[in-house]
């Protein structure tokens, strides 16, 4: 195979210029598929509509309490009790007894409960940031498994060009050793290059197998072809806004890992409320309606209707230190909870920083190696040309494709890597999930 044939096969090759047939599945369609069946989203979401319960039970406990009781016994009073001359006398009395109250309960003042709905709004506010950074970090995953995929693919298809032109440069410099033109050692050094990418070969179908299977475990769909990276369609540009400042402000008020936090310390702060409100009294209002019959041995075949209204004073006087160690342990939580909430705004910042750097670098990096790619290209060409000349070696053919084929290489991972830098830096910004997403899109072709 000639020389410039391999390099421009090999380049072709290694930026997804291979077509894939109709029905290829994008980077868009995976992510919608991931956002259906992925196991990880789906119990997200059932925790999510756990805790969004919380709300109704809290408020539930403010409105008014109705509860019915009944009762029927058969009770069977045996008795003995001096008569009014002081003789023991003996009783034996066969009744039924029996009881139904209805209660109406509107509590009045508890502040315990008022507390404790404010928590659950904010345990909800949680549930739904919680919700929200799964699918942000499904964005990320999806993203790093598709180019992951894509990437193997690239190289698979990098190293069976050089294994095809070393099978060619083999058979060649054979040939030449047969007319007595050629070396034994051109066809050592061609034979060790061909063993080398054979093994290469080998351990990037297994990569490939695992990345694809990575991605499946995700759509949780059988995959066919992946639409492919279009290096002519990719557009190599900085973020915008071109500062970091921004960025990091931007992820610190929308990000739902920092409303997840917030959240949690809005409700630590109702949990020391609820706390202290054990040493504050509790005024219920009060409605009851109780019917009985022969209810004690007092009032046997006596009906009783009775109807009451008022309210209920409970004051706590003395609980052993109990509520104070709760206030004391969710002091402590709440302290917890802040400090956690500072460490991870830090932190988000760093992120931001590095997946900032990632893009801007990115492109750097990408328009770089396209000129080293070129470069390794030619001298692929001048060392042909100068074997062909007689000063230059097989040898020095061989460790120019070399540098040709690493040039490639890097080339294609360098452009994965600034792709997954822009939708980590999106993703942590809080931004809309696909938008990044389907900016991508538009730079892969079927």
């Amino acid at each position: 195979m000639p020389i410039r044939t391999f390099a421009r096969g090999a380049l072709a090759l290694a930026l997804a210029a291979v077509l894939a047939p109709a029905g290829a599945i994008d980077l868009s369609q995976a992510y919608r598929a991931a956002l259906d069946n992925d196991s990880t989203i789906r119990a997200a979401r059932a925790n999510a509509a756990a805790r969004r319960e919380r709300l109704p039970q809290s408020r539930a406990q403010l409105l008014p309490q109705v509860a019915v009781s009944a009762s029927r016994f058969r009770n069977i009073l045996d008795q003995r009790a001096p008569n009014f001359l002081g003789q023991e006398t003996e009783n034996h009395q066969v009744y039924t007894s029996s009881n139904e109250t209805l209660q109406v309960r509107q509590p009045i003042f508890r502040a315990a409960l008022f507390a404790d709905y404010k928590q659950a709004q904010a345990i909800v506010d949680d549930a739904n940031a919680q919700l929200d950074k799964q699918e942000q970090e499904l964005v990320v995953r999806v993203g790093g498994a598709y180019f992951e995929a894509l990437l193997a693919e690239d190289q698979l298809q990098l190293v069976q060009a050089q294994k095809a032109a070393y099978t060619g440069q083999l058979d060649a410099a054979r040939k030449r050793m047969a007319a007595g033109a050629g070396t034994r050692t051109d066809i050592d050094e061609a034979q060790a290059r061909l063993d080398m990418t054979i093994a290469q070969e080998l351990e990037l179908k297994q990569a490939v197998d695992l990345a694809r299977r990575q991605l499946e475990a995700l759509v949780e769909m059988p995959l066919g072809k992946l639409a492919t990276l279009d290096a002519a369609a990719l557009r190599l540009a900085r973020p915008e806004p071109d500062s970091v400042d921004p960025w990091t402000e931007t992820a610190v008020e929308n990000s739902p890992e920092i409303r997840s936090l917030r959240a949690q310390v809005e409700a630590a702060r109702y949990e020391v409320q609820k706390a202290r409100a054990g040493h504050l009294p509790t005024l219920d209002a009060v409605a009851q309606v109780s019917r009985s019959e022969s209810d004690t041995i007092t009032n046997i075949n006596q009906r009783n209707n009775v109807k009451a209204i008022g309210v209920q004073l409970n004051v706590p006087l003395y609980t052993g230190g109990y509520v104070s160690s709760q206030v004391r342990q969710a002091l402590a939580d709440l302290e917890r909870l802040e400090n956690t909430l500072e460490a991870t705004r830090r932190d988000l910042a760093v992120r931001v920083h590095r997946e900032f750097r990632g893009v801007t670098e990115g492109v750097l990096k990408v328009q770089a190696l396209e000129v080293a790619v070129r470069s390794a290209e030619q001298a692929v060409t001048s060392s042909r040309r100068s074997f062909e000349a007689g000063s230059r070696t097989l040898l020095d053919i061989l460790n120019a494709q070399q540098q040709y084929a690493t040039a490639v290489r890097d080339l294609s991972q360098a452009r994965y890597v600034y792709l997954i830098s822009r939708v980590r830096l999106q993703a942590l910004a809080g931004g809309p999930r696909t938008t990044v997403l389907d900016e991508i899109n538009a730079w892969l072709k079927p």
